[in-house]
Parts: structure tokens; C-alpha cells; sequence
């Protein structure tokens, strides 16, 4: 058989690993179709040696030896050839090589169906409990506070899925005890046939556009973790929001909606993260926990420990404007996670009352930057620094806002023009001034990825003298 794995990346690598952990290079998964029955669990697996191939568009990447590969241009050429390919997140579902390939009988796998089809397959000695937790944005925070008050409470959990390890690696520790947290991007639901027996939905509103073939198939592919839910299972949805409530609607699961201006454990004020948008998070994530029965101490004691994730919204440091004024300084907060315009709103709304700079641009993906505009109309905003390839598509949507407006070749010279106008505008300001680097875009024009943007401010940053 001739398996492929499509995307070399940090999933790719992690598949392999399973592949060869599970007997060589083979494979524990079946070919089967919709409607087959499965094998009985400890049965499925083949019984011959496979041809694995690492196929990725970058030429230059490591190959394990005795694993074939094709890469560069040509990197989707033949795909026919194979039996199963297992795709990695990166790689858009709709390519026309990929529906060719379907068209012709190849099978399509991911990382993330092979894990819910062997935990499927634990049925007899006791499944582990899976939690998947979708949205456009708050995914990674929602799973990992989810994750921090299970274990809080003694849990055997463990957190997987896009946040950044693969679930494949959780799978020997596993026991009919365990819980596994999984952060589910639209890329690892658009394939998927199975739903976790607890399926979180945050807030959804347009992105991916440079991924996905429009909106339709983006908010599609979010329905999966709802969608193939039992009438045993559970959905937690954000009743005020439209398209969260679509989702759940398509889950046969018992519905648990939830308000976060009737929540009355904590209170925005109680969090060490900045912004409603994270309370919100951190209402879902205790809302699920009660409904797993975690005692209320235990829930309120590891929200107010929680400090965030790195890039988002993340403080950096502050600088005093002068030598002189040392008690009178500008902060810095790393946002970088943000790679679309609703979440850089939602990072001015953070900050209500202070003087604020923003720095954004980077990738486009196809989105519009109203919302943005709209955030900036009422915001204490007083310039916006804009670089990247798409930094004209956003001055021409603000343009109208009356928030003054500088481009940047560069994020170092962003950062350079934005103390410069704090520093410089400090007279003004009744509060000390913030500067967000919150982009709104994606990385991939001059980054190797969000973290490697959020890095290289937080390193810029971090160098700045004081003036």
C-alpha cells in the first residue's frame, strides 16, 4: 500500500512518529467506506509493510531515511498513485489536485480523524472523554483553561490538536479516565466524520478566505464538530451569537447554551488577561467545567492563576517616556495571534481609556477590514501604524475613521514610528499610552508563522532604550 503524508510540518512529522511507533511504517487505520462496518478494536490494523512517501512543496526539508518523498513544484503530481494520503492542516482540502485525487478513489486521512478513529476503536476496554473546542478565535485559550481546571481538579487530561501537538501523541497514555482537550481549527474539521462527545463553539465570523473556497465551506467545515454528535453527547454555544448557535443547531447532542452577561462566578476584573473577549473565554471554559461537576473553588482558583497565552494580548514590558519621568511609561502588548480584523478589534476594545497606537498589517486573506474601521471610530486610538503586504487595503478601508495613519516598510521601523508618536504625544495624554501589535493578517509575508512575528516584536521591543 502507498501511503502518503501531505505537509512535512510539526503534524507531518508527529504522523510519522505514530506510523513507525505502531510497527515500522505501518498503518493501524482501514480503508473503509461511509456505511462499512468497522473492524473489531485490535484488528484493524494491515498486515504488510507500507511505502510511505513525505510529499511537501518545500524542497529543502529533512527526509527520515528509508521514507520516499517528492518535493518542490511538483509536489501534488500523480497523487493517484496512492492509496491513502494523510493531510496536514496546511494544505487546503479543495485543491484541484486533491479533488482529482478523491475523484479518482484515493482516501483522505489527517492526523486528527486517525486519532478519533482509534479512540473509537477503544470502545471495549473504555474510551478516554474527548472535548474539541472550535471558533474563529479564543480556540487556544478556551482548550488550554479548559485543560488547567481539569487538571486543577486531579484530572488525567491532556491537550492536543492545533494549539500545537498532535492527539496522535497522546494516544498511548491514554485510559478510560483520561480527558482529552482538543483546540480544532476548520482545517482539521472540514474532513472529519466523527464529533467529540463534548463540542465547544466560540464565536465564528469570517476568515481563511485565502484557504478556503469562500465562506460557506469556511463555516461548513466548523459544523463537523457538531454535526456527528450522539444524543449522550453535550454542545456549549454563545447564545448572542448567531452563526455559534448555527453550528450547535446541526449537533443531535444536549444543548447547553451559554450567556456570559448572566455569568456571576467571576468577573472580568478577576482575570489577568485583558479584554471581554477573554472573559468570554473564560466563562465557556467554566461553564463547561461545572458541567463536568468541577467543584466552583476549583474553577475561580485556576481562572484568576491564568496568565494568557504568548501572542495574545500578551504584555511585553513598559519604558519610561525619559530619564527624567520614570514614573510615566509606555506599554508594550504582543497580539500577534491576531490574523484577522475582528480580533484586532477586539484588541483596542481591551484598552478602553489609554492613549493607543496600534500596529497592524501582514498576509492577506481575503477579509474586510470594516470592523476594524468601526472599532476605531469609537476607540481611544490615536495612530495606527500599518506594514506588510496588505498595509494599503487597510489604510484604504480606515482611511475615514479620523485616526491619524504612517506605513511602515518593516515591523522594526512600525515599532520605531509608534514610540516615537507615543513619546512625542505624552503631553497629551491624561493616561500613559499603549502600543498593540495585534496585525489582523496573516504572517506568511514576512514571517515564518504568528509565533515568529509575535518573537520578533517581543525581541524589538525588548531593545528599545529608554529615551
Amino acid at each position: 500500500m502507498n501511503i502518503a503524508i501531505l505537509g512535512f510540518g510539526r503534524e507531518g512529522k508527529s504522523l510519522l512518529k505514530y506510523l513507525r511507533s505502531r510497527g515500522s511504517t505501518r498503518i493501524t487505520t482501514p480503508r473503509f467506506r461511509s456505511g462499512q462496518a468497522r473492524p473489531p478494536a485490535g484488528r484493524q490494523g494491515l498486515t504488510r509493510k507500507n511505502d510511505v512517501w513525505i510529499l511537501d512543496k518545500n524542497e529543502n526539508i529533512k527526509i527520515p531515511k528509508g521514507i520516499k518523498s517528492q518535493l518542490g513544484k511538483h509536489f501534488l503530481k500523480n497523487l493517484e498513485r496512492f492509496d491513502i494520503i494523510f493531510r496536514s492542516p496546511g494544505v487546503p482540502w479543495n485543491l484541484p489536485e486533491l479533488r482529482r485525487a478523491r475523484e479518482n478513489g484515493v482516501e483522505f486521512s489527517s492526523a486528527t480523524r486517525l486519532f478519533f478513529e482509534e479512540i473509537a476503536a477503544m470502545v471495549r476496554r473504555g474510551s478516554p472523554q474527548v472535548i474539541g473546542v472550535t471558533g474563529t478565535k479564543g480556540k487556544g485559550t478556551t482548550a488550554t483553561l479548559i485543560y488547567k481546571i481539569l487538571k486543577a481538579a486531579g484530572k488525567d487530561a491532556h491537550l492536543a490538536g492545533n494549539i500545537g501537538k498532535s492527539p496522535l501523541m497522546t494516544l498511548p497514555k491514554l485510559t478510560r479516565r483520561s480527558v482529552v482537550v482538543l483546540e480544532l481549527s476548520s482545517f482539521q474539521l472540514q474532513d472529519l466524520g466523527r464529533s467529540p462527545h463534548i463540542a465547544v463553539v466560540l464565536d465564528v465570523f469570517p476568515d481563511h478566505q485565502d484557504a478556503h473556497l469562500n465562506l460557506k465551506e469556511y463555516y461548513e467545515a466548523k459544523t463537523n464538530i457538531a454535526r456527528h454528535q450522539k444524543k449522550t453527547d453535550k454542545i456549549f454555544f454563545f447564545k448572542n451569537h448567531p452563526l455559534s448557535r448555527w453550528v450547535a443547531a446541526k449537533s443531535r447532542a444536549r444543548k447547553y447554551p451559554v450567556l456570559e452577561n448572566r455569568f456571576a462566578l467571576f468577573a472580568p476584573e478577576d482575570l489577568k488577561t485583558k479584554g471581554f473577549h477573554n472573559f468570554k473565554n473564560a466563562v465557556m471554559a467554566a461553564e463547561v467545567a461545572r458541567a463536568l461537576k468541577i467543584p466552583h473553588a476549583t474553577i475561580l482558583k485556576a481562572i484568576r492563576k491564568f496568565r494568557g497565552l504568548p501572542h495574545r494580548l500578551e504584555f511585553i514590558r513598559s519604558i519610561p517616556y525619559s530619564q527624567v519621568l520614570k514614573n510615566m511609561r509606555i506599554s508594550f502588548y504582543n497580539d500577534s495571534a491576531s490574523t484577522n480584523p475582528h480580533t484586532t478589534a477586539a484588541a483596542i476594545r481591551a484598552f478602553p481609556n489609554a492613549p493607543t497606537v496600534l500596529i497592524a498589517g501582514g498576509q492577506d486573506k481575503g477579509l474586510n477590514y470594516a470592523p476594524l474601521a468601526r472599532a476605531l471610530k469609537h476607540s481611544t486610538v490615536k495612530l495606527v501604524v500599518l506594514f506588510g503586504e496588505n498595509k494599503h487595503k487597510i489604510a484604504k478601508t480606515i482611511k475615514k475613521t479620523g485616526v491619524q495613519l504612517r506605513l511602515a516598510n518593516n515591523l522594526h521601523s512600525a515599532v520605531k514610528i509608534a514610540t516615537r508618536f507615543a513619546v512625542r504625544g505624552r503631553a497629551r495624554y491624561s493616561l500613559p499610552p499603549i502600543i498593540i501589535f495585534s496585525p489582523g493578517a496573516a504572517s506568511f509575508d514576512m514571517f515564518k508563522n504568528y509565533a515568529d512575528r509575535g518573537n520578533k516584536f517581543k525581541k524589538i521591543v525588548k531593545n528599545l532604550k529608554a529615551r
